[in-house]
């Protein structure tokens, strides 16, 4: 499993698109008839723009946003890592072997100083230290890893701006 490089091609959405996209992005599970009233709209219509936006792959799921403290995590961290060979293969080798790290919750390939970077929760900084050094460093083709602990998190909003979709 490789991670997509390929941008997406968006297409124009109507202001009644935005008002749904904004209230399902905070709130996946409300019912349709009050997503319309909510949004101004007849529920048939509603639920038809709902349909075509997940058609589209513009709403691509729906989940439960979990807290991570809740059920444990106690520790969040991003880790910088570069590889030591930039070719397609150890690229592709690095991504299918984090992607098996259940711990690892994002991976970005960079451009910039780093090649990837990795948001890691851990239960503390013991289990930190143990994904790092047991299991993400003994990945092959490694050149250099750093890794930043999260003191707080001062935004934790849905990943896309809505209000500023054009």
């Amino acid at each position: 499993m490789t991670i997509s490089r390929k941008a997406a091609k968006p297409r124009p959405l109507s202001e009644a698109d935005r008002r749904i996209l904004r209230v399902l992005q905070t709130e996946g599970r409300i019912p349709n008839v009050e997503l319309a009233e909510r949004v101004g709209m007849a529920p048939s219509p509603c639920l038809r723009r709902v349909k075509a936006l997940e058609a589209d792959g513009i709403i691509k799921g729906y989940e439960a946003r979990i807290s991570r403290r809740a059920v444990g995590f106690g520790v969040l961290a991003f880790v910088q890592v570069n590889l030591a060979r930039h070719t397609d293969e150890e690229a592709g080798r690095f991504e299918e072997e984090v992607a098996r790290l259940e711990e690892v919750t994002e991976c970005h390939a960079l451009t910039g100083d780093y090649d990837f970077l990795l948001r890691i929760v851990a239960r503390d900084l013991d289990d930190l230290a143990d994904s790092i050094m047991r299991r993400l460093l003994r990945l092959p083709g490694l050149k250099d890893v750093r890794s930043s602990i999260v003191l707080d998190v001062v935004k934790d909003a849905p990943p896309v701006p809505v209000a500023l979709i054009a």
